[in-house]
C-alpha cells in the first residue's frame, strides 16, 4: 500500500467540497474514499497510533453508511 498523492487527496477534498455546497456525489462513497487513504497513510506511519485511531473511525464510519443503503 503506498500513501496517497497531493493529486488523490485533492481530488477527495474537492469532491467532498461539490458534497456539501451542491449535493454532488455519494457520501457513502466518499466516506470510503476517505478511509481508504487515510488508512493507507496509516500504512505508510507505522506507529503513528493516533493515525490508526483516525482511519479506524473514518473506516466505521464507512462501513455504517454502505451498511445504510
Amino acid at each position: 500500500m503506498s500513501r496517497p498523492s497531493i493529486s488523490e487527496v485533492s481530488a477527495l477534498i474537492a469532491d467532498l467540497a461539490d458534497y456539501r455546497k451542491h449535493g454532488i456525489g455519494d457520501l457513502a462513497d466518499l466516506m470510503s474514499r476517505k478511509a481508504d487513504l487515510l488508512e493507507r497513510i496509516t500504512a505508510d506511519s507505522p506507529g503513528d497510533t493516533e493515525a490508526a485511531e483516525v482511519a479506524a473511525i473514518a473506516r466505521d464510519r464507512a462501513d455504517a453508511l454502505k451498511g445504510a443503503d
